[in-house]
């Protein structure tokens, strides 16, 4: 079992910053993939972001490329979500995900992770 919070969402204008986190607690070992996705209203879970615990691996969506940067602290089981020159469609809830198998190949799809946080609110205003 693991256990997912995340922090860090707000309210911000376009063109701001924020940074996300995700703290897993529970049966953490191994070389897992944790992930951002993120929910607008009346539109599907889109994927943000994803990571090797190790972090040694990253890639993310296309929107997201050159202004999000995902990154992880392994002596902590913290991934972030450092999030610039942010724009209104940004605006979701975010959630993080983990996926104790590390199945790096299928990292977008979020059918593969089996623990999801509670979603943390990101709001940017024009």
């Amino acid at each position: 079992q693991v256990t997912l919070i995340e922090s860090g969402g707000g309210l911000v204008q376009a063109g701001g910053s924020l940074r996300l986190s995700c703290a897993a607690s529970g049966r953490t070992n191994g070389n897992y993939v944790m992930a951002w996705f993120r929910q607008a209203p009346g539109k599907e879970r889109e994927f943000v972001a994803a990571i090797t615990l190790s972090g040694a691996n990253t890639f993310y969506g296309n929107a997201m490329k050159g202004r999000f940067t995902i990154s992880s602290d392994n002596a902590k089981n913290t991934v972030y979500l450092e999030m610039n020159s942010l724009k209104p469609e940004d605006t979701a809830v975010y959630y993080c995900g983990i996926d104790p198998r590390g199945r790096w190949s299928s990292r977008t799809d979020p059918n593969i992770y089996w623990y999801w946080g509670q979603g943390t609110q990101v709001t940017v205003s024009s």
